[in-house]
This record gives structure tokens, sequence and C-alpha cells, in this order.
């Protein structure tokens, strides 16, 4: 059949709407609390309209066709290819054929901000491209429905192969060369205008990139505003439409992150992350550790040890 959406049904998103046509935006939202996350649906539907969220996004499409909206262009997939893009950059199925069927992955900003050996990869995503693999391998596809599997599962030790995993195979597409499909794209037709939000998305993407980079030390929200070039009152109201969290929520987040590597990962005393991970203090690092995670370091870092000693012992 042609394409068109007049046959797909649209159906309501997966995602949690937090803001919506604030000053002329699009609306944000958030899918699996901004972390690691896989699509629930394998069936691609049309969209109402375009949207936004904090993590970059990755379609494997496994049968048919579809088309997007993004950044004012029009692009099209076909079965077997792998897109990547950032979510901030509002987009929009608008067209697919009748049971196409698709992997989506959407994964932390962080994530990529992190990504080693694949700058290139990583600055044309944060600059707004449409990024198609070149070379898709032949198990992508079995591949992305076993992430998407394991993402569901609930399984945290799953969960962290699975990110192993998706970074490694971004930094295949580096090595194997990619192609940004915005560049080649025609305008998009059906009156929606060129978005007006690029230049927010870049100043978001410039703060959580100095959160990222700089959260163990001792900074504030205005630190983070300066990063951008931007005045603290504006940064804090544009990084919450963008973000879904607050800069000072965010650098907790990233301390907290970091604070449960090291109870995974090294014998040192908790006090001692509390201060090396930026925590000014003893109680509020249990405070936050215990309302993030739902349990204290201590008895975190034993659940862990336990599970790790009864997986030894079962090899």
């Amino acid at each position: 059949m042609t394409l068109g959406s007049a046959l797909i049904p649209t159906p309501p998103s997966e995602g949690v709407r937090i803001y919506a046509d604030v000053e002329g935006s699009y609306p944000v939202e958030v899918f699996g609390d901004h972390g690691l996350c896989a699509g629930q649906s394998t069936q691609v539907f049309t969209m109402s309209g375009p949207h936004m969220h904090s993590q970059v996004e990755l379609n494997m499409l496994s049968s048919g066709r579809m088309t997007y909206w993004f950044d004012g262009r029009e692009i099209t997939l076909q079965s077997g290819q792998l897109a990547v893009f950032w979510g901030m950059i509002p987009h929009q199925v608008t067209h697919c054929d009748e049971g196409t069927q698709f992997v989506v992955i959407y994964a932390p900003m962080s994530q990529f901000i992190e990504l080693s050996g694949a700058s290139q990869l990583r600055e044309a995503i944060f600059r707004g491209a449409f990024l198609l693999a070149n070379h898709p391998m032949a198990y992508d596809v079995a591949m992305f429905q076993r992430w998407r599997e394991d993402l569901m599962s609930g399984d945290k030790q799953v969960h962290q192969i699975v990110r192993d995993e998706l970074m490694a195979r971004a930094r295949r597409i580096e090595r194997d060369s990619w192609v940004d499909l915005r560049q080649s794209a025609m305008p998009a037709s059906g009156g929606l205008e060129l978005p007006t939000d690029h230049d927010r998305a870049v100043s978001v993407e410039t703060m959580v990139r100095f959160i990222s980079e700089h959260a163990l030390e001792d900074i504030a929200a205005h630190d983070v505003a300066k990063s951008a070039g931007l005045h603290p009152n504006y940064a804090m109201a544009l990084y919450k439409r963008g973000i879904g969290l607050t800069i000072k929520q965010s650098i907790t987040r990233q301390r907290l992150d970091a604070a449960q590597s090291m109870l995974i990962a090294t014998d040192k005393p908790v006090a001692t992350l509390a201060f090396a991970c930026g925590f000014g203090s003893i109680s509020s690092f249990y405070a936050a550790f215990e309302k993030r995670f739902g349990t204290s370091p201590q008895s975190f870092r034993a659940n862990i040890r336990a599970h790790q000693l009864a997986m030894a012992e079962k090899a």
C-alpha cells in the first residue's frame, strides 16, 4: 500500500507529558524516568503532533516503512535500517505502511556524552542530525528485540549488559560510518513550520554535559547556567522544561549514580564515598540515596555482594 496516515490509528503516547506548548515549544515527554528503556509497542503508529524527550532515540525498523517529520524535514526509513537521533529535536511519525514494525530504545544523554571513541557520532547527534547506520549488521533486528525484552524484564544486571552492548553498537556505527539523512531530506510539506527550539536544545545539552563532567565537584545552578552563557533564572526554567528535572535534581542524580557505582566496584567506606561524590554531609547523602534507590547504601552494597557470591557459587 502507499504511505499514508489515514488508515493507521494513533494510540496514546507511552510517555508522560510534562510540558505542552510553552512559549511555542513542542510538548516534552518523559520515557522511563529519563533512563535507559525500550518502547512498549513494536508496531509503528502515526503521532498526533511533534514532541520532544531528553533521551537519544534508536529506531531499528524490522519491517515496513515509516516517515518522520524531523527538524522541518521529511525522512523515510525502510525495513532493516537503523536510525539514531536526539529526542530534544522535535519529531513526529507522520506516515507508515500498515503493519510496520520496529524496536525503539531510549538511551540517556549521559551515555552518549560519555561515549569514548565516537566523538564525531556524539557531536552529530547533539548537533541535531538524524543518523542512519551505513552498514547494518545481520543480527541487528534480533539484537534489538533481545535488548527490548531485557530492558522490560526488570533485571538490573541484564540492564547493565544491555547498556554495554548498546554503547558497543554505537562505537561500531562510528567506525563503519553513517549518514545524516536530514542533510539530503526535502523540506516537509503540510504546513508544519521549522522548529524554533534548536538553539534551546543545544543550550540544554551544554548544561547536561557540564553536569555530567563536573557533578562531583562543588557546583551549583549558577555554574551550570554560566557554562551555557545564560542567566541563572532563564537557565533553570529552560532546563526544567527540557529535561523534566531541576538543575539541582540532575546534579544530585549524577552524584548518586556515581556513588552507586562506587558501592558496587569498591570497598571504600560509605562516608568516604559520600564526600567523594560531592555530598556536603553524610545525612544528606543517606537521605538522597534512600529516596532514589529505596534502601540504605550499606544494604544496597550487602545485597549486591550477596548476589555476586550466589552467582559465583553457581558458576
